[in-house]
């Protein structure tokens, strides 16, 4: 399945790092390779996992060089193993010089987190179960990392405060209405009023008599977060009681979704306890790069 990227997205980013770490030119490669000389490089995967960042290696290479023959052996999503060659580049080899490690520091991020995602995503395979992102990314990464992560199997939370409402406990209590009767219910339907159609709302629920209220409000997701599986099982179980009680034809199902605390180790446990999503930074901001080389010939 090809994931969807728009590389005008990406071009403030990739100018910002061509000029961090090219500058005015690569002063070593400029004194000792001689002009017009040309050669070919490769992209090597140096250990298995899910390569992510071929269309960015191709973009940061024509900007660097318009001339440059940029050649992927393989698609974004791919499984590699050690050795497999991913892509090769043809041209100047000055140029190739000056690319190296922009190419890897794209390539191998993005890899390393379609990697960590699709880890997760197959560990929890059959559950019917998603794996979604959060907003802990890099500053000026989001947009790149969160598609990386559609790339490993995994589906975007929210890209940012602007478009998703996800009403948390820190807002009821900055608003002191946390233990209010029909609060909640207030605030969906406040919220409502002020958004744009299709616009999700999203609460977080931290107690277990809060979702009868989180439910008849008609919130479209209910975060269950820093709760412990068998906790949300019954949670979810609550919920689905819910909704059957209220009659079939009264909406869509609200979606349920875990968060907090969760690692490869228990994540299965989640999946397990009936939610829809499971949302986990540790994709994005602890995602180790997956090693690759870029070796001239």
């Amino acid at each position: 399945m090809q994931v969807e990227l728009d590389l005008e997205k990406i071009r403030d980013i990739v100018q910002l790092a061509i000029k961090e770490d090219i500058g005015d030119g690569d002063i070593t490669s400029k004194i000792f390779i001689p002009d017009g000389s040309e050669t070919k490089g490769m992209l090597i995967a140096k250990e298995a996992g899910i390569v992510a960042g071929l269309p960015v290696a191709g973009y940061v290479l024509s900007q660097i060089d318009e001339n440059l023959i940029f050649t992927s052996n393989i698609e974004d999503g791919s499984r590699v193993k050690k050795g497999t060659i991913i892509g090769s580049v043809k041209g100047l080899t000055l140029s190739l010089l000056s690319a190296e490690r922009l190419v890897l520091n794209f390539l191998q991020r993005l890899s390393g987190i379609a990697t960590a995602t699709n880890r997760f995503a197959e560990k929890i395979k059959g559950y019917g179960t998603q794996i979604m992102d959060t907003r802990k990314t890099a500053p000026g990464w989001r947009y790149l990392e969160k598609y990386a992560v559609r790339v490993g199997g995994g589906i975007n939370h929210r890209m940012g405060l602007y478009d998703q409402i996800l009403i948390k406990d820190n807002h009821l209590k900055t608003m002191g209405s946390e233990k209010e009767n029909g609060a909640i219910s207030r605030l969906v339907r406040t919220a409502r009023e002020q958004i744009e159609n299709g616009m999700l709302i999203e609460i977080e629920v931290e107690d277990l008599c809060q979702i009868k209220d989180v439910v008849d409000a008609g919130v479209d997701i209910i975060l269950f977060d820093n709760m412990e599986p068998s906790k949300i099982r019954e949670a979810v179980d609550i919920v689905k009681e819910i909704e059957k009680n209220q009659g079939a034809g009264t909406g869509k199902a609200i979606l349920t979704e875990a968060s907090g605390n969760i690692t490869i180790e228990n994540v299965e446990e989640y999946a397990d306890a009936g939610v829809d999503r499971i949302s986990v930074g540790a994709i994005t901001h602890s995602a180790r790069v997956l090693d690759i080389s870029f070796d001239i010939s």
